[in-house]
């Protein structure tokens, strides 16, 4: 297959030259010295250098100069702006991240470390603190499948690195952290419309208010329906019997969120319902092409009350209680006939959770120059279910019903050595009841030598549980393996992060991420079944230079370079979809009186290995935005041009395809219109 090269077009020249004239310091006037830290100045001088705040990275709130991680946050703001649609689309804009799709579900990498198929197991996905990892593949749900509407989100805490300190294994590469909205943002009732290529549509309503007694309420609830592309073509299915690579009608998407807030005193209780139905055009793991019966249904939900209270002697304390579900249900046509069996034949797959869980967590500024947190937690896995059946005639190929639970205990410290000096240290114990225990350190020294300079040596060490899925999956063509054990990681960073003047801040980060008794996938020369093994070791080395620069109201802009260099050690053999260098650059200026909008960002992605060991080739895709809001109309209005020079480009994809890549969609618009009823 022959993509396009990726070039930068000439209508992108302004646009780059338009950032780098934002981002210069040669453009802002000198800055006052004097021989404050960032950590001894106040409040308002902070906010007025635009340090943000990160919750997180310690779990509590704090300024991003002080978390013991590199953070990036991205704002509801920076979302309207730039016609965002999904939290995939916001984080292949992030720094180190990128996103891969296969037309079924949205893969991340991060820091060039991003197989596909592993359904994000790697990252903590969290919503206003409560983990989103469901409990049979650990998967974290990133594209159309993430439960929330993205007009709810406030912010997107990003914080990289290990954090199995703080939070239970997923936390592998790192945290994400997706904060929404109160009530009290938002007027009583507020409606949305769009309207999108390839016949998409999608409608949202809120309700929120704040009463007088202080009861504090946030309702939701969205629908998204999209035709999909109407045609597709695939090259390894190129044959009469196939339509000729033709997949006609198969690319569907539905689906409906619900999402619910509220808040009085101490108690915050708050959930979410999202259930979505993909139909896959690819025909994988064998099944018949060209058809829109194979789909799968994801199904994905919780509630969560959490109490706050301020105790005697200066601690507080936060408890949380919560219940969720997970459901994944695939819907998979096959063709028997070479078997001498049926020519149509739908199979069944799925795996149902259910879990309830308590963390309780106390804290308290002591000694007028720590901050110490401990923490205990539980989780009860009562139902992790699995399954593969024929449904006619019925036959059972595997079932396999199981219960498992969590325990865990952190501590964590925040001691302020002398002025500009921190020292964070932190240490979680977690026992599975399937493998048995592990502890985790974490350790920050973060400096701030001279005024709106911070350095960080970040050292960490995280850990990623082996799921129910890698250890008991066990149909025919698959093997389990309960004697699995954690992939391992360690990691030493280094980030300097410098606040110049007109709010422009400068990050640069280095570092070194060695993980070990890595979980893959092999095949028992014995019999040809699949089986997951701790069989690799990997090295992750890289360099990342960001600056940005953001005006309330007005200009922003953000420009990052990452390298990336990820080496198997094991094997010596490229790893599949890990690219050397990733570029991010956004830009959005007020173009009529900060009414209106125009926004632009733009991502680099090099060439990436595939499993069949080619590669899937550079990509270069800009995409446009025109926002309109104002203080005096009720209204909000927005279109969008995606991929706008209609780039060719692919990703590469996991086990169980035909395919190495899948060409990703061509030039896209949206239209969104919303009204506030104030």
């Amino acid at each position: 297959m022959t993509l396009r090269r990726a070039v930068l077009p000439g209508a992108l020249v302004p646009f780059m030259l338009a950032l780098v004239a934002l981002l210069s310091p040669m453009q802002t006037r000198a800055q006052t010295r004097d021989s404050r830290s960032l950590t001894d100045m106040s409040i308002e001088e902070l906010m007025a250098l635009n340090v943000e705040s990160v919750y997180g990275a310690s779990g509590f709130k704090q300024k991003v100069t002080d978390a013991p991680a590199s953070v990036t946050i991205i704002t509801s703001e920076e979302i309207q702006r730039h016609g965002y649609r999904t939290l995939a689309d916001i984080l292949r804009n992030v720094p180190e991240f990128y996103v891969t799709y296969d037309r079924n579900y949205s893969y991340l990498g991060v820091r060039g470390f991003g197989l596909p198929g592993q359904y994000n197991n790697s990252i903590a996905l969290l919503i206003d603190g409560h983990r989103l990892n469901d409990n049979v593949y650990d998967g974290a749900l990133i594209g159309t499948e993430f439960p929330l509407d993205i007009d709810l989100i406030d912010r997107v805490e990003v914080i990289r690195g290990p954090n199995s300190s703080l939070y239970v294994a997923s936390a592998f590469l790192g945290v994400i952290n997706v904060i929404t909205k109160h009530g009290r943002d938002l007027p009583q009732v507020a409606v949305s419309g769009e309207v999108a290529s390839y016949q998409t549509y999608k409608g949202h309503v809120t309700y929120g208010n704040k009463f007088r007694n202080g009861l504090e309420l946030l309702l939701s609830g969205s629908f998204y329906e999209s035709h999909g592309q109407a045609q597709l073509f695939f090259p390894e299915f190129d044959n009469p019997a196939t339509n000729h690579g033709l997949a006609m009608n198969a690319d569907g998407d539905q689906l409906h969120q619900f999402f619910a807030n509220a808040s009085w005193g101490g108690f915050n209780l708050h959930g979410t319902f999202g259930s979505r139905d993909k139909t896959i055009p690819i025909a994988p793991f064998g099944t018949i092409f060209n058809v829109t019966g194979t789909r799968t249904v994801d199904a994905r939900g919780y509630i969560d009350l959490m109490y706050e209270h301020r105790l005697a002697h200066g601690w507080s304390l936060t408890s949380r209680s919560y219940y969720d579900l997970a459901n994944n249900d695939g819907t998979y046509e096959y063709d028997y006939s070479t078997m001498g069996g049926a020519s149509r034949v739908v199979n069944k797959n799925f795996a149902h959770g259910k879990w309830w869980g308590e963390d309780v967590s106390v804290s308290k500024q002591a000694f007028g120059n720590q901050r110490l947190s401990a923490g205990a937690e539980f989780r009860e896995n009562f139902q992790q279910d699995q399954g593969n059946y024929d449904i006619e005639p019925f036959i059972q190929y595997f079932t396999d019903s199981r219960a498992s639970n969590v325990a865990s205990l952190y501590v964590q410290d925040e001691i302020r050595l002398r002025r500009g000096l921190i020292l964070n240290v932190g240490l979680r114990y977690d026992h599975y009841s399937t493998f048995g225990g592990t502890t985790n350190p974490r350790a920050a020294l973060i400096y701030n030598p001279w005024e709106n300079t911070t350095f960080k040596l970040l050292y960490g060490k995280s850990f990623r549980a082996p799921n129910m899925f890698e250890l008991y999956y066990d149909p025919p063509g698959n093997e389990a393996n309960p004697s699995l054990r954690p992939e391992t990681a360690k990691t030493v960073e280094l980030v300097w992060e410098q606040y110049l003047p007109r709010r422009l801040l400068l990050a640069v980060s280095g570092f070194d991420y060695p993980i070990r008794h890595l979980i893959s996938q092999q095949v028992d020369p014995a019999n040809g079944a699949a089986f997951f093994t701790n069989a690799g070791s990997l090295d992750l080395r890289g360099l990342d230079f960001a600056v940005s620069r953001s005006v309330p109201g007005g200009l922003q802009g953000r420009f990052s370079y990452s390298f990336q260099n990820l080496t198997n050690t094991s094997t010596r053999v490229a790893t599949t979809n890990a690219p050397q260098h990733l570029v991010q650059a956004s830009l959005s200026l007020p173009v009529i009186q900060r009414k209106i909008f125009a926004s632009m960002d733009l991502r680099y992605v090099s060439k990436r290995v595939t499993l069949a060991g080619s590669d899937s080739g550079a990509y270069m895709v800009p995409n446009f935005t025109l926002f309109s809001r104002s203080t005096s109309s009720n209204w909000e209005l927005s279109a969008s041009l995606y991929n706008a020079f209609d780039q060719r480009y692919s990703d590469p994809v996991g086990n169980g395809l035909a395919q190495n890549v899948i060409v990703q969609d061509g030039r896209a618009f949206r239209v969104k219109a919303g009204y506030r009823f104030r």
